[in-house]
């Protein structure tokens, strides 16, 4: 079993990875093969609904930047994820916001490729803004079809640096009993799966326009 997290930080090494990496040495621990994935710290277009990635065999993105095509490739052989951001302006970065709004839009789904796969989000922040953060992320999640992973509070360290964040021992914590929900999850959709369990057939799917 093998889980992407993506750090959405301009700083590849900064407290967004400080936390990613303690969710993912409690992954490993548990036996699961973890990638943590930094996308670009350079400019990221947002997604401009060409829309080309529908009509793409492949699904790619028109625009090869911010690591997008890459981190999506990696996500077909990823059986659940973790997207960590900090906090800027009680919300997610700029480059995670334009990462995300192509990365779950880019294909012939909509994002509904990764139903029914565990994911969850973290994000760290000095004071304030953790909790608007944590739901905008989430937003993605459920939209989706995805299997949100809880933990024991609320996603969310707090620091202004790596030295600081691990002195948060409560979010710490948080972190860890993150990673050992997912694998408890992991192993139970595997355990499904052997069983024979199938997944949940869905209705076709109804959009309704609220103008006539």
């Amino acid at each position: 079993m093998r889980v992407l997290l993506i750090n959405g930080s301009p700083h590849e090494k900064g407290c967004t990875y400080t936390i990613l990496k303690e969710v993912a040495g409690t992954l490993e621990n548990e036996g699961i093969e973890t990638e943590i994935f930094h996308i670009s710290a350079g400019p990221i277009l947002g997604c401009c609904g060409c829309p080309q990635c529908q009509g793409s065999i492949n699904g790619r993105c028109a625009f090869d930047d911010g690591g997008v095509n890459i981190a999506r490739e990696k996500a077909e052989k990823a059986d659940a994820f973790v997207f960590g951001s900090p906090v800027h302006f009680a919300g997610v970065t700029g480059f995670m916001k334009s990462f995300l709004d192509r990365f779950f839009e880019t294909g012939n789904e909509f994002g509904k490729q990764y139903a029914f796969k565990p994911v969850t989000a973290v994000v760290c922040c000095r004071r304030a803004g953790a909790t608007t953060t944590f739901d905008q992320l989430n937003k993605y999640f459920v939209y989706s079809g995805m299997m949100v992973v809880p933990s024991q509070y609320w996603n969310m360290v707090h620091g202004t640096s790596p030295e600081e964040i691990v002195q948060d021992l409560e979010g710490m914590q948080t972190m860890r009993t993150l990673g050992r929900n997912m694998a408890w999850m992991l192993r139970l959709i595997e355990a499904g799966r052997k069983s024979g369990l199938p997944l949940p057939q869905n209705e076709e799917e109804v959009t309704t326009n609220f103008i006539r």
